[in-house]
């Protein structure tokens, strides 16, 4: 194992250029990397910026999120839309507090908590953001295992275990640069994209309710069920890890280390990963509508597993080619979330701990985590466990989000540590009570999840 400390140097908005180029970088062999056209047209300076809000919505479409979906679908058709869309407008604001904190500070958000906060918080906060990114790499396996299965008819263990091959793609990649990253998960991101165009083409959806889906309703509210699937999409929707990674990944692009630099920055990298997010709400929406207008319509309001829909669409919709790009989308899902997990827990220990460890080792721990548990429950509780795997995936991470999000709000909002660049009244006010909401609901959903009515 390799190990390297970084010096302890603190950046802020008063930090000379020198002092800025001298302290070390999470993804450091990456950081700083992406060139950005001075003075370019508007067009030019998208595309230098886009990329990492890729990256970052991978983690609001992964398989951890389809079981939520296709239960709120089946059971209440076209209802919770509207929860979705509002659980998309709370990550987008807290997904570009994350990228300003990078821009402004030069530090991620795992950084700024081991140099703000004293050393048994800084332990106690790293110890929780592992345990999210080994709760969201269990939901990666658990989702490509499935999909392997039922592509190839293989067992749900054997599928566990080729998920581990990933180390070897990700090595591939890490040689060949950051964008080759990037892209590869942008081409993930349209084969799912694509198949639920068409999975919606064969569902024919009633267009009018999915409208009204749209709107709040009171109902969500006095139903206890549907209250309880709402509070399971709005606590699982954003990814902690997601938190921590957009806040180093936005420091691959070469901006000018200037108060109109960084400006520039904090705005075309919210412009990315706004448009990235409104991809996810696509694709959440589109799971939950293709089941509202599959199974809630035909009767089977109880349809939640996943291989339950799976088998379950292709009769429905009188094609074969509806489960399969079902299971294709899936398959995508899971490895595209395998690389963002790679990225975010390299930047958790580096941040954290102030040490260095080789990607592909670190990636190796954090597949044996998810791996070593997963086989275990599958081979005492049968392969009908996968989906209980899944929602124990959201309940852990639910129980750490607000752990993320809090030392977020509190550092963005500071003078101190941002200068000009702290959140306004407005935005403080709003990404305070997202935190304040994010917490009242997950702590609902987990009491609920563990003593059940």
């Amino acid at each position: 194992m390799s190990i390297k400390q970084e010096p302890q140097e603190q950046t802020g908005v008063g930090a000379d250029s020198r002092r800025i180029e001298h302290h070390a970088y999470s993804l450091s062999e990456v950081h700083r990397s992406v060139e950005v056209p001075h003075g370019g047209s508007f067009l030019r300076m998208f595309l230098a910026f886009a990329g990492p809000g890729l990256l970052i919505a991978v983690g609001y479409m992964d398989p951890g999120n389809w079981a939520t979906d296709l239960a709120g679908g089946a059971q209440f058709g076209y209802t919770l839309l509207v929860v979705v869309m509002i659980s998309n407008i709370m990550a987008i604001v807290l997904q570009s507090l994350a990228l300003k904190l990078g821009v402004v500070t030069g530090r991620d958000l795992a950084q700024a908590c081991r140099d703000h906060y004293p050393k048994p918080v800084a332990t106690a906060l790293w110890v929780l953001a592992e345990v999210a990114i080994a709760a969201t790499d269990l939901a990666e396996v658990v989702g490509s295992a499935v999909a392997i299965q039922l592509l190839f008819g293989l067992p749900l263990i054997a599928g566990v275990l080729i998920t581990a091959l990933d180390i070897i793609i990700i090595l591939f990649l890490n040689s060949r640069g950051f964008r080759y990253i990037e892209a590869i998960v942008g081409g993930l991101i349209g084969v799912i994209t694509v198949s639920f165009i068409a999975e919606l083409f064969f569902a024919r959806p009633d267009w009018g309710g999915v409208a009204l889906g749209f709107l709040p309703n009171p109902q969500i509210v006095t139903n206890p069920g549907m209250l309880y699937i709402a509070i399971g999409i709005l606590g699982a929707t954003v990814m902690p890890h997601n938190l921590y990674l957009h806040s180093s990944i936005i420091q691959t692009r070469k901006f000018d280390l200037t108060p109109d630099g960084k400006r520039e920055a904090i705005r075309f990298g919210t412009l990315d990963s706004t448009a990235s997010l409104m991809g996810a709400l696509f694709i959440n929406a589109a799971i939950l509508i293709l089941a509202a207008a599959t199974f809630h319509t035909s009767g089977h309001q109880n349809v939640a597993e996943i291989q339950d829909a799976y088998k379950l669409l292709a009769p429905l919709l009188g094609t074969g080619l509806a489960s399969l790009l079902f299971a294709i989308a899936l398959l995508a899902s899971g490895q595209n979330s395998t690389l963002t997990g790679t990225l975010s827990g390299q930047i958790v220990m580096e941040g954290f701990l102030n040490i260095h460890i080789k990607p592909w080792l670190r990636r190796l721990i954090t597949r044996a985590l998810a791996i070593v548990p997963a086989i275990i429950v599958i081979w005492i509780y049968g392969e009908g466990s996968a989906t209980s795997l899944l929602v124990l995936s959201q309940v852990v991470l639910s129980l750490q989000l607000s752990f993320a999000v809090v030392p977020l709000v509190m550092f963005t909002s500071s003078k101190k540590m941002m200068g000009e660049f702290a959140n306004p009244p407005a935005l403080k006010a709003a990404a305070w009570a997202i935190a304040v909401t994010i917490a009242a609901l997950n702590i609902y959903l987990l009491l609920s999840t563990l003593f059940p009515l």
